[in-house]
């Protein structure tokens, strides 16, 4: 017990006598959870939006009122003629054009009916699958609007772009997302990657940096057990992690006002568990690296994959099966999940259960694995 506790009180030393590697493991991870919570987004906003007016009437104004009204829709020019609008968003001056057509006062008068036409850049489909579901909307409210100011509710108005007018109305509730902010849902997935990447880069290059000045020859031939030298070496950035994750916390609540609906004893107990399969990831990592720079790429290798399939920015659901197959394997997948389930919905502990057992299971197989792989290139 004294050798750990001298390992690892001689681990802290070199990490706090370090004032470059501070920085590194609290400011920037901080600075960064800052930053992508506000960029990582999948809002459609500042549309620049054109449109082409050949019915220049009170109503067809009052169709463009509603898109310079929405906060979705930058309106930024009007088109004489579609073969300048078609030029301009070619040249990518603007995302879509709405050319309203001739006689749409009229036809709405008398027929009760009439067409829209609208062209949207669709290079990004994702992107103008949303934008073509802000402009439904927004046509949406201008017929019902129609409807009034024609005096004949009982008669449905019909403008081509949307589907045949719905005599049920439906009332939505929002459940754990009131406000339907986005940083409500992106906060938590980041803050469970930067906790995964900083210790694990650390854990990585930590026993390597031993192989690079040679002195882990030296430990092996000492009477410290192997055992006792991990636990020493990789117990500090367990604390690091624990950290990291109070301070994300703290920036999520106060910045974002992000709600922590569940216990956060909870997810501290998650944590102890995910963090034994992140440090040893970076143990069998390092295990098989000769320097710091090839255990960093590594594990950036390995980071990249986990992320981009762990439902953090992408839904799962919509991944083909193979990968969905693939992201059972994925520990951040779980951490992700846990820290949305707690935080936005207030899960209990049998709630986390699944993802909990997992974890474990894959704590218990990647440390046993990278104490084996320890044991066999020492």
């Amino acid at each position: 017990m004294k050798t750990i506790r001298y390992i690892i009180q001689k681990e802290f030393k070199q990490i706090f006598r370090n004032k470059g590697m501070l920085p590194i493991i609290f400011v920037l991870p901080l600075l960064q959870l800052v930053i992508l919570s506000n960029a990582a987004t999948f809002e459609i906003k500042n549309i620049k939006f054109s449109y082409i007016d050949n019915d220049n009437t009170s109503f067809s104004r009052a169709l463009i009122d509603k898109f310079e009204a929405s906060t979705y829709f930058n309106v930024v020019s009007n088109f004489p003629s579609e073969k300048i609008a078609s030029s301009a968003m070619l040249k990518g001056d603007v995302d879509v054009i709405l050319e309203i057509p001739n006689n749409f006062e009229r036809d709405l008068v008398k027929d009760k009916k009439t067409n829209l036409s609208v062209i949207i850049n669709a290079i990004d489909g994702a992107t103008a699958g949303v934008e073509n579901v802000y402009i439904n909307q927004i046509v949406q409210g201008f017929n019902k609007n129609a409807l009034v100011e024609l005096m004949q509710p009982s008669v449905p108005i019909a403008i081509g772009i949307t589907n045949k007018p719905k005599s049920i109305s439906s009332i939505t509730s929002f459940w754990y997302n009131e406000t339907l902010n986005y940083k409500t849902f992106m906060v938590p997935g980041i803050l469970v990657l930067l906790v995964t990447m900083i210790t694990l880069f650390l854990a990585g290059m930590n026993i390597v940096r031993e192989k690079e000045i040679g002195t882990l020859e030296q430990i092996n031939v000492t009477p410290i057990k192997k055992h006792q030298f991990i636990i020493g070496k990789l117990f500090p950035f367990w604390i690091i992690g624990f950290g990291l994750l109070t301070i994300g916390l703290i920036i999520s609540k106060v910045i974002f006002d992000t709600p922590i609906v569940g216990s956060l004893g909870l997810i501290y107990f998650y944590t102890a568990f995910y963090l034994l399969v992140i440090l040893g990831m970076g143990l069998f990592i390092s295990n098989f690296t000769d320097t710091q720079q090839q255990a960093m790429f590594i594990a950036w290798f390995f980071v990249v994959i986990f992320i981009l399939m762990s439902g953090l920015f992408t839904p799962i659901e919509s991944m083909p099966m193979w990968a969905q197959y693939l992201t059972e394997f994925n520990p951040i997948k779980y951490f992700v999940e846990v820290m949305r389930m707690v935080m936005l919905k207030g899960a209990d502990f049998t709630d986390i259960l699944p993802q909990l057992l997992k974890t474990l299971g894959y704590a218990i197989i990647m440390n046993g694995l990278a104490v084996w792989s320890y044991k066999k290139t020492s």
